[in-house]
């Protein structure tokens, strides 16, 4: 029989993709038992700029001959789009007993700490 507790589960986080109670971390369609999460941390994931960063070079340098400068300069603006366009992703990662993994990931800094917030939470409330 279900004790009233079992249906006042405390919640820490919720929106429309994330669920953080006192005993489950729902990210997608993906469940994890808090039990079973020893940490949680917010981690960076660093996008690569080097195919952006040679596009630009490569539209510069055809900016000097005088037979190129229109393509060059239409590389180098669009090396110079795509370089600003890359953003650095950031994730969720936890730790469990088969290891680490990034749960949550998004472009968004301040959503995902404050997911890992309510993770922490959590799991101080588990004790």
């Amino acid at each position: 029989m279900e004790t009233n507790e079992q249906h006042q589960e405390k919640m820490f986080y919720q929106d429309s993709t994330v669920t953080v109670t006192q005993s489950r971390y729902i990210a997608g369609s993906k469940t994890y038992a808090m039990r079973n999460i020893s940490s949680v941390s917010l981690f960076k994931i660093d996008k690569s700029r080097t195919g952006a960063i040679l596009l630009l070079v490569v539209g510069i340098l055809l900016l000097f001959p005088e037979g190129t400068r229109v393509v060059g300069g239409i590389i180098a603006i669009l090396g110079g789009i795509w370089l600003f366009s890359i953003k650095d992703e950031y994730s969720v990662r936890i730790s469990t007993n088969a290891g680490e993994a990034n749960s949550l990931v998004s472009k968004d800094q301040v959503y995902i700490q404050k997911v890992v917030n309510a993770l922490n939470d959590a799991i101080i409330h588990r004790g």
